[in-house]
C-alpha cells in the first residue's frame, strides 16, 4: 500500500525549519535486497513506486517531516530506493540469456574513449558498433536457419535413414510421404522458415515490451547545461535517459534484418535451381526480381541504421512511425513472396548435400573482423587525441568487447547447429552435417582456452606473490594485537584477490586478441580446405593429424557442453527465483547503458531508476527545502551519481553523495572513460555540496574515485580496515569477519562520514508563502 506524507496546516509539505528533518536516500547495489534490510526494520511502508521499483520507509518515519514526529530525531530519516525487479522479475527474464552478445555489443557503444573537438569520429565510433550489432542479428537468424532449414528441411527430411528415425519428419520425406505435397525441397524449406521467423517475432516481442515499460518512462523536463563545459559528461543532458525513438528504429531495422535473412535462405535456394541449364524461365526472372527486392529493402536497413544515433541534447519525442511499422511489414512481405516462390511446383528438384552455409557463415565473419579491426582504429584515434592513462586498454576496451561479443554469438550459433546435427544423426553417416566453418571455429575454443588457462596461471602466480608482499603491510596496521600466521596470510590473500578486477583489461586483451587472430585462421582454413579440420589435416603429419582430430573432437565437445549448460542454467532461472536472481546480477553491471547499439539486449534499467531518483530528490526538496544524503552502495552508488547530474544545479548544490564499495572510477571510470573518466568526476565533485567516498582494500569491485589534485583527498576516505579488529578482544570476543565489498555501515566510519556531511548541509532559506492558494512557496 502506498502512504500518502502528511502535510502543513496550509495543505502544503511540511518544511524541515518546523521538523528538523533530514533525508538519507539509499540505493542498494547488484544482487538486490529488501527494503526491511536496508532499512534495519521488519515493519515498511512504501512511499512511492510499484511492484517493480519503489521507495520505502520505515513505518515509524513515514510522517517525519512533520514537527509532532520529528521533534527530537538525532539522525536522518532513512529511505530506501528498492529497484531489484528491474532485473529479476517474473521467469521470462530466462529469456534474456539468448541476448547476451546483443548486451556485450551494445556496452562497447559506450566505452569509446574520451573525445574533445573529434565529432565526426564519435559518430563513426557508434556507427560502427551499430553495424557490428546488426550482423550479430543476422548471425543469430542465421543459425536458427541453419538448424530449421538446412539440417532438419533440407537435410535430414531429405535423406531417408535420417528421416525413419524421427517420424515427425515423415510427412516431409519424399520417401515415407510417398511424395507427398509437403515433400518438395521448396516446401520444406517454406514450412521450416516459420522457425526462424518465430525466433525474429519473439525477438521483436521482447524489444517491444521492454521498451514500453522502460525507454517510455519520461525523465523531468528541464533546460540542458551550456555544452561549452566539455568536462561535462553526457550523462547530464536531459534526454540521455530517454533513448524511445532510436530503439524503435533499430527496433525495426533488425527485425526486417532478420526476416530478409530468412528470406535469402528461403528464395535463394529455389533461384540456384532456376538458374541452372534448362531451367524454367519464368521463375527464373521472378527469383531475380525477388533477389533485387531483397537487396533493395537490406539496403534501406543498413541506411536506417547508420542513418541516425543518439539525441541527448533534448527529450525526443518524435516517433518514426511509418517507418517502425513499414520496414518490418516490408521485409515479412518479401518472404511470404519467397516461401510461395520456393514452394512452386518443379519437377525434378531434389536436396542433397548441404545448403550453402559456409559462404552465409563465412560472410558474416569477415565482416564482423573488419568492422572490430575499424573500431579498434577509431578508437585508437579517439584516444590519440586525449589519453586518459587509467583508461582499460589505453582505449581499445571497446573494440575488445565487440569482438567478445562476435565471439559469442560464434559460439552460440555452432553449439546450437552441432548439437542438432549430433542429435539428428548422431553416427554422422546419413547427413553430411553443419557447416565446415562452424566445425573450423569449434575447433579453436580449446586453444583460445589453453592461452587463457596460461594467462590464469601467470596471474595466479602474480596474485600468491603479491599475497606474501603484503603480510608486513597487513601486521602493521594492527600493531598492538597479537600476531597470528594464518590470520595474517588470510586477510592478506583476501587484498590480493580483490586486485584481480584491475588485471581484468589485460585478461579481455589475451582472450579477443586469441580469438581474432584463431577466428581468422579458422576462416582462411574452412574456405580454403572445404573440409574439416581433421579431413584437411589426412596425409600430413602424424603430430599435425593427432593435433587436428584431437582438437576438432574436443572444440565439439566443448561447444556442446556449453550449450547444455546454457540450456539447463535457462530452464533453471525460469522456474527457479534465486537463480534468476544470480542471472540478474550479471544484467546489473550490463544493462545499466541505454540500448544504443542493439534493440534486442536486455533493457536499460537506469531508464526507470534514474528518473525514479530524480523525481524523488527534485520532488523533496522543492516541497521541504531540507537536507538530502544521496547514499549509494556498489551499482547504487553509479545510479546515485547519474541521478544527480541529472538534477537541475541548484538542487544538485543541496545534495550530499555518500559512496562505498563504489565502481565508479574502478570499473567506469577505466572501462567507461568518455563518461567517468577523472574530468567527469570531478565535475561531480564540484557540482554537488559535498561528496565522500569509503572502500577498503578487500573489496573486489569498489575503490576510490581518485580525484586529481587537491579534489582526491576532499573525496576519498582513507582505506577502511577490514576486517575492524585483528583477533579477539574484550570488546570482539569473536574473530571479526572480513567485510569485502559487503555492510559497509556496520563500520564507525560511515555514521562519521554521514554526520559530517550532514553537518556541510544547510537547509535552503524559505522564501515567502505564495498567495495564489497553491500551497508553493516562491523561491
Amino acid at each position: 500500500m502506498e502512504h500518502v506524507p502528511a502535510t502543513g496546516t496550509d495543505g502544503s509539505a511540511a518544511r524541515p525549519e518546523e521538523s528538523g528533518t533530514a533525508l538519507e536516500l539509499l540505493v542498494h547495489g547488484v544482487g538486490g535486497t529488501t527494503p526491511e534490510k536496508m532499512l534495519d526494520d521488519p515493519r515498511t511502508v512504501r512511499i512511492t513506486g510499484d511492484d517493480v521499483a519503489a521507495v520505502f520507509r520505515r513505518a515509524d518515519d513515514v510522517d517525519a517531516e512533520t514537527a509532532e514526529t520529528g521533534n527530537g530525531r538525532t539522525g536522518p530519516v532513512p529511505e530506501a530506493y528498492v529497484w531489484c525487479n528491474l532485473t529479476s522479475g517474473n521467469g521470462t527474464r530466462a529469456l534474456w540469456l539468448l541476448l547476451l552478445p546483443f548486451m556485450v555489443v551494445n556496452l562497447a557503444h559506450w566505452m569509446r574513449p574520451t573525445a574533445r573537438g573529434r565529432t565526426r569520429t564519435v559518430r563513426l565510433y557508434g556507427l560502427l558498433v551499430r553495424l557490428a550489432g546488426l550482423t550479430l542479428t543476422v548471425l543469430l537468424v542465421a543459425a536458427a536457419c541453419e538448424v530449421a532449414l538446412d539440417l532438419a528441411a533440407w537435410q535430414c527430411a531429405g535423406t531417408h535413414a535420417c528421416a525413419q528415425s524421427h517420424s515427425w519428419l515423415g510427412f516431409l520425406s519424399p520417401e515415407d510421404s510417398n511424395a507427398g505435397w509437403w515433400s518438395r525441397p521448396g516446401r520444406r524449406l517454406a514450412l521450416a522458415s516459420l522457425v526462424p521467423a518465430a525466433l525474429t517475432g519473439l525477438l521483436w516481442y521482447l524489444s517491444h515490451r521492454t521498451w514500453r515499460a522502460y525507454e517510455s518512462q519520461q525523465p523531468m523536463s528541464r533546460a540542458g547545461e551550456p555544452e561549452e563545459d566539455r568536462d561535462r559528461t553526457a550523462l547530464g543532458r536531459p534526454g540521455f535517459w530517454y533513448g524511445r525513438r532510436l530503439v524503435a528504429r533499430l527496433r525495426a531495422a533488425h527485425t526486417a534484418a532478420g526476416l530478409l535473412t530468412i528470406a535469402a535462405a528461403v528464395g535463394s535456394t529455389a533461384a540456384r535451381f532456376d538458374r541452372e541449364p534448362g531451367g524454367p524461365a519464368l521463375l527464373d526472372t521472378l527469383g531475380r526480381l525477388l533477389q533485387t527486392g531483397l537487396v533493395a529493402v537490406g539496403v534501406a536497413v543498413v541506411w536506417v541504421v547508420c542513418r541516425r544515433g543518439r539525441s541527448e541534447r533534448h527529450l525526443d519525442r518524435i516517433l518514426d512511425e511509418n517507418l517502425v511499422r513499414r520496414l518490418p511489414l516490408t521485409a515479412l512481405l518479401l518472404l511470404a513472396l519467397a516461401a510461395v516462390y520456393a514452394g512452386w511446383e518443379r519437377p525434378g528438384w531434389q536436396s542433397h548435400g548441404r545448403l550453402p552455409g559456409d559462404a552465409a557463415f563465412g560472410g558474416i565473419t569477415f565482416v564482423q573482423g573488419v568492422l572490430v579491426l575499424a573500431l579498434a582504429a577509431v578508437a585508437h584515434v579517439l584516444y590519440r587525441t586525449h589519453p586518459e592513462p587509467r583508461a582499460a586498454m589505453r582505449g581499445l576496451g571497446g573494440p575488445a568487447v565487440a569482438m567478445l561479443a562476435c565471439a559469442l554469438g560464434g559460439v552460440m550459433s555452432g553449439g546450437v547447429s552441432q548439437r542438432v546435427a549430433d542429435w539428428l544423426d548422431g553416427t554422422g553417416a546419413s547427413i553430411p552435417g553443419p557447416p565446415v566453418l562452424l566445425t573450423w571455429q569449434a575447433s579453436v575454443i580449446p586453444l583460445v582456452l589453453l592461452v587463457l588457462l596460461g594467462h590464469c596461471a601467470w596471474l595466479g602466480r602474480r596474485t600468491l606473490r603479491a599475497g606474501r608482499d603484503q603480510l608486513a603491510t597487513v601486521e602493521s596496521e594492527y600493531p598492538e594485537e597479537p600476531k597470528d600466521a594464518a590470520r595474517t596470510r588470510h586477510i592478506a590473500r583476501t587484498r590480493a584477490m580483490a586486485a584481480l578486477t584491475d588485471r581484468g583489461p589485460r585478461l579481455l586483451g589475451v582472450t579477443s586478441a586469441s580469438t581474432l587472430l584463431l577466428g581468422a585462421g579458422a576462416l582462411v582454413g574452412a574456405l580454403t580446405s572445404h573440409r574439416t579440420p581433421a579431413k584437411a589435416a589426412e596425409g600430413s603429419y602424424a603430430f599435425v593429424e593427432g593435433a587436428a582430430e584431437s582438437a576438432q573432437a574436443l572444440g565439439s565437445w566443448l561447444i556442446g557442453l556449453g550449450f547444455l549448460v546454457f540450456v539447463t542454467w535457462g530452464r533453471r532461472a525460469y522456474k527457479d527465483p534465486s537463480a534468476r536472481r544470480t542471472i540478474g546480477i550479471l544484467w546489473d553491471v550490463g544493462t545499466f547503458w541505454p540500448r544504443a547499439a542493439h534493440p534486442f539486449a536486455p533493457p536499460c534499467y537506469a531508464e526507470r531508476a534514474v528518473p525514479d531518483l530524480t523525481w524523488r530528490m527534485a520532488t523533496w526538496t522543492r516541497a521541504t527545502r531540507g537536507r538530502l544524503v544521496l547514499s549509494g552502495h556498489s551499482q547504487g552508488s553509479v545510479l546515485a551519481a547519474a541521478a544527480a547530474w541529472q538534477l537541475e544545479p541548484a538542487v544538485r548544490k543541496r545534495v550530499a553523495l555518500l559512496t562505498y564499495g563504489s565502481p565508479l572510477e574502478r570499473l567506469y571510470g577505466r572501462w567507461f572513460p568518455a563518461h567517468f573518466g577523472p574530468a567527469a568526476l570531478t565535475a561531480l565533485h564540484h557540482d554537488v555540496d559535498c561528496w565522500r567516498n569509503l572502500h577498503r582494500l578487500t573489496d573486489p569491485i569498489g575503490g576510490p574515485v581518485r580525484l586529481p589534485g587537491d579534489c582526491g583527498p576532499e573525496v576519498d576516505r582513507e582505506p577502511l580496515k577490514d576486517p575492524l579488529v585483528y583477533g579477539r578482544t574484550d570488546l570482539h570476543p569473536l574473530p571479526a569477519p572480513i567485510l569485502g565489498h559487503s555492510d559497509y555501515q556496520a563500520d564507525p566510519a560511515f555514521a562519521e562520514e554521514r554526520a559530517k556531511l550532514l553537518g556541510r548541509l544547510r537547509p535552503d532559506v524559505p522564501g515567502p508563502r505564495s498567495q495564489d492558494g497553491s500551497g508553493r512557496s516562491s523561491a
